[in-house]
């Protein structure tokens, strides 16, 4: 089993029981409210998440064939709660970005050990639409 899906299975059975509430409060931290894809079942997970323009950016450093990230892109979307807001956030997209250039300095050297270079862009629902392209994705 990999460094990552080790530290995957730790935090669903230890650290997200015991910080996941507090998580959302932090800067850089929220929750992602969404529904089992087979079960209908309501799931609260911690992400790392960053602003990129009108965009939020999840960080996927488990990668993304984890069970939350084929949750949201199954839904369409997700309730994101942050800093003690609620925003409702559409039309997922995955994608690599080797540089992890979205990300903040300070968070870039844990997700580089990680191997993390996955991440999901969202838009808030409530955002004018149209074209968007975020500058870590491909055409």
């Amino acid at each position: 089993m990999s460094i990552r899906r080790r530290l995957a299975r730790f935090n669903r059975v230890f650290a997200n029981r015991l910080l996941g509430p507090t998580l959302p409060a932090l800067p850089g931290f929220g929750a992602v409210h969404h529904r089992g894809r087979r079960s209908g079942r309501p799931y609260r997970t911690p992400v790392m998440v960053f602003r990129d323009g009108e965009l939020y950016v999840l960080a996927l450093p488990y990668g993304s064939d984890s069970d939350w990230v084929k949750n949201v892109l199954a839904a369409g979307g997700c309730d994101l709660r942050t800093r003690g807001r609620g925003v409702r956030l559409v039309e997922p997209r995955v994608y690599e970005n080797d540089s992890r250039s979205d990300i903040p300095a300070v968070v870039r050297w844990a997700l580089k050990r990680l191997g993390a270079t996955e991440f999901m862009a969202l838009r808030p629902a409530d955002a004018d639409r149209g074209p968007h392209r975020h500058q870590g994705e491909s055409t």
